[in-house]
C-alpha cells in the first residue's frame, strides 16, 4: 500500500464543481475539456475504456503486486525503495490488502462498515469508520488519513472516471512485454503527474505495469506497480475482510506521520 504522506497521488487532485450547472455546457470549462480530450489518442483511449470496463466487471478478484518508490533525500539522491502484497477484492463494499517490504509490514481490512490498517511493525491498529463500499474506503483514506492504496485509481468502481482525472493528453506507444505478458503500452499527462499503463492484449485486458512520475518535484521520482497472478472471481471467504484484533495490540486514535508507513527512523529523507 502506497502509505505515505508525500506519495504523489493520481485521480484525487482536482474534482469538477457541479455547482456551475449548464454553465458548464458552453463556457470556458467545458471548452478545455473538449481541447483536452481531442489530446489523447484514440487508441489510448480505447484500450484504457476496454481495461476499466473488463476491471469494473468483476465482482472478485485477487492480485499479487510488487511497488518501488522512489525518493529523494535531503542531499539530492534519488533512492528506491521496494515492497510487495497481495490485493483482495470483492465489489461492492469488501477490501483486503497487505504490505511487506524493509520499512513496512501491515495489512489493511475493509468489511463495509469499518476500515482498519494494522501496522505488525508497530503492534498497533487504527479504524475509520464510515465508508460503505470501496470507493468510499479509498477516498476516506486520502482525505481523513493522508494514505493510500497500491494502484488505488484501478480499484474504483469506475477506473477510467478515476484515471482520466485532469488528464491533459495520452498516447498509444505500441506493444510491449512485462514479464513474459504481451501488452499495450499507453502514456498519459496530467497537470502534476504522467503516468504510463501497460495493458494486458487478448481477452482479459488486465493492468500489469503502472507508473507514476511526480513531473514537478525535483529529481521527478517515480512510483511503479506491478500487478501478477490475477485470479477472477475467486471464491473469498468474508471473514478475510473482518479485523479480529490480535492479543495485545494497541488502537491508535489518529496516525502519526509515518506511523504506519513505509519509511521511519533514519530511512525518511
Amino acid at each position: 500500500m502506497r502509505w505515505r504522506a508525500n506519495a504523489p497521488l493520481l485521480g484525487a487532485a482536482v474534482r469538477a464543481l457541479a455547482v456551475v450547472g449548464f454553465v458548464l455546457a458552453t463556457g470556458p470549462v467545458a471548452a478545455q475539456e473538449r481541447r483536452d480530450a481531442e489530446k489523447v489518442d484514440p487508441e489510448a483511449d480505447r484500450i484504457l475504456r476496454s481495461m476499466s470496463s473488463f476491471l469494473a466487471g468483476q465482482k472478485a478478484f485477487s492480485v499479487d503486486y510488487d511497488v518501488d518508490s522512489e525518493v529523494i533525500d535531503k542531499d539530492g539522491q534519488k533512492l528506491q525503495f521496494s515492497s510487495s502484497g497481495l490485493l483482495e477484492v470483492q465489489r461492492p463494499g469488501m477490501l483486503h490488502a497487505t504490505r511487506r517490504g524493509g520499512y513496512v509490514d501491515a495489512e489493511l481490512f475493509f468489511d463495509g462498515r469499518t476500515l482498519t490498517l494494522l501496522g505488525k511493525n508497530q503492534n498497533a491498529y487504527f479504524q475509520l469508520n464510515g465508508p460503505t463500499t470501496i470507493d468510499e474506503a479509498i477516498e476516506t483514506l486520502r482525505g481523513e488519513a493522508n494514505l493510500d492504496l497500491a494502484g488505488a485509481d484501478l480499484l474504483y468502481a469506475s477506473p477510467y472516471d478515476a484515471l482520466r482525472t485532469d488528464v491533459k493528453g495520452g498516447t498509444y506507444l505500441g506493444p510491449a512485454v512485462v514479464d513474459g505478458i504481451e501488452c499495450d503500452h499507453l502514456a498519459f499527462r496530467a497537470d502534476k503527474v504522467d503516468w504510463q499503463l501497460w495493458v494486458q492484449r487478448g481477452d482479459r485486458p488486465l493492468p500489469i505495469k503502472y507508473v507514476i512520475t511526480s513531473k514537478w518535484i525535483t529529481g521527478a521520482p517515480q512510483y511503479t506497480v506491478r500487478l501478477r497472478n490475477w485470479k477472477l472471481q475467486p471464491q473469498l471467504d468474508a471473514r478475510r475482510f473482518e479485523f479480529r484484533p490480535p492479543a495485545g495490540v494497541k488502537r491508535l486514535e489518529s496516525i502519526p506521520t509515518n506511523e504506519l508507513g513505509e519509511l521511519h527512523g533514519g530511512a525518511q529523507p
